[in-house]
């Protein structure tokens, strides 16, 4: 999926051109992954266009920042009117959203003392992020998400998507669309950049934070539309096998959205089709994200921009 370039970048307060928006080969965050970041989605509406629970994703950039100890100089009101200004200063929607915080040129050394923190916001257009129809053939992958205390797994940091990359070129080399990493112990943990959801029985089950998953706001958006339409869910640890007898199965995540997944490990899951518990959650979540239905939780920060392809109201 190349980059396709839009006019301005937000940089430390300011709008740059695209082209500007460069760092130095000898920047700490190149040699050392010292980042944070976000992946946000803009929706066109039937009017206008709308970002998608932009004061949620920023605050986790807040929290990433926080947990690898980054001060960054802007408040969530501040960074939420940024991404907003690169929106309509570029006027591209719908669009992908990519704030990302970094230590930049100054020191050498592991410690980031003395690299200072910078903060980009760019938007493009990004469309589907895991290619096909009727849904995604998967694997178990043969790498584990990361162990407890060693990398934080709720700090999404750009580090710790090394293991992701290691995680989808092995589904890629050998055929599939996706891979599913297990935790240190072999339990279910999430997809390369999704969490994962099973439906067996009528019940929803997600694996919970303490197996090495991100906390997804997609994730958290899932699982309220889940309880709001009276499904059950139910946050617990269970093994790989699970995956292979379940009704159900689907990842979350901001670039996925919600996305069936039709074969793991080449096992057909359920009939192959689209499960009808992932067809509702789909159609809530994507009737809320495109104005069609009601925002009740208040998840949408308007924009003016008008979006490329309409919505139809």
């Amino acid at each position: 999926m190349p980059i396709q370039t839009t006019s301005k970048i937000w940089h430390n307060g300011n709008l740059i051109p695209w082209e500007n928006a460069t760092l130095h080969v000898m920047s700490h965050v190149i040699h050392y992954g010292s980042s944070v970041f976000e992946g946000v989605r803009c929706y066109g509406q039937p009017s206008g266009s709308a970002v998608f629970r932009l004061p949620e994703h920023m605050q986790r950039l807040i929290d990433s920042a926080k947990i690898y100890r980054m001060e960054l100089p802007y408040t969530l009101d501040e960074l939420c009117a940024a991404v907003v200004d690169v929106i309509e200063a570029n006027g591209v929607a719908p669009c992908y959203i990519r704030p990302i915080a970094l230590r930049g040129y100054g020191e050498i050394g592991v410690s980031p003392k003395g690299s200072p923190i910078e903060i980009y916001i760019a938007n493009f257009p990004w469309g589907k992020y895991i290619q096909g129809t009727g849904g995604a053939d998967v694997c178990v992958s043969s790498w584990n998400r990361l162990a407890p205390n060693t990398m934080p797994a709720l700090a999404k940091a750009g580090a710790n998507y090394m293991n992701s990359q290691l995680i989808r070129m092995e589904a890629e080399i050998n055929g599939y669309q996706e891979g599913i990493a297990l935790d240190v112990n072999g339990l279910v943990s999430e997809g390369s950049g999704e969490n994962i959801f099973v439906v067996r029985n009528g019940v929803i089950y997600t694996p919970p934070l303490a197996n090495s998953a991100l906390s997804g706001i997609t994730r958290d958006s899932v699982l309220t539309l889940a309880r709001h339409l009276g499904l059950t869910v139910v946050e617990q640890a269970f093994p790989r096998e699970l995956l292979y007898i379940a009704d159900e199965v689907f990842f979350s995540g901001t670039a996925a959205e919600v996305q069936p997944i039709r074969t793991i490990d080449r096992i057909m899951v359920g009939d192959g089709k689209v499960g009808e518990i992932t067809k509702k959650i789909a159609d809530e979540f994507f009737g809320i994200a495109n104005g069609l239905r009601p925002d009740r939780f208040g998840w949408l920060t308007p924009v003016k921009v008008d979006a490329a392809d309409a919505v139809p109201a």
